[in-house]
């Protein structure tokens, strides 16, 4: 039987909650510390995806590099409520030109 992987998103509560409706798991966090424990926390369960929004992770560089290279959980940003900061296209970027060699966005 196939494993069954879950996907969380954290962030703010403005922000997860209306993730909640489409089925993900929401986390909502107040700090930046507790937005790197639940990270940390997910990492070691059967969660595939995490979803955090650009407001923490721009403070959480550490978290990102230690997970970045890693099957699971990808770790994707999202913007908050605040707006993008333009962090996650600046990661995508990095894993393609990391998978192929050039920059081709």
């Amino acid at each position: 039987m196939a494993a069954v992987y879950s996907i969380a998103v954290v962030g703010d509560w403005e922000s997860v909650m209306g993730f909640r409706a489409l089925g993900l798991d929401t986390y909502p966090v107040t700090s930046v510390e507790e937005a790197r424990k639940t990270v940390h926390e997910l990492a070691k369960t059967d969660c595939a995806v995490i979803y955090l929004t650009e407001t923490l992770a721009k403070d959480m560089a550490d978290v990102l590099e230690r997970y970045k290279d890693q099957l699971r959980p990808a770790i994707i940003l999202i913007p908050g409520r605040e707006g993008s900061f333009g962090i996650g296209m600046a990661n995508i970027q990095s894993a393609i030109e990391r998978a192929v060699g050039a920059d081709i966005l």
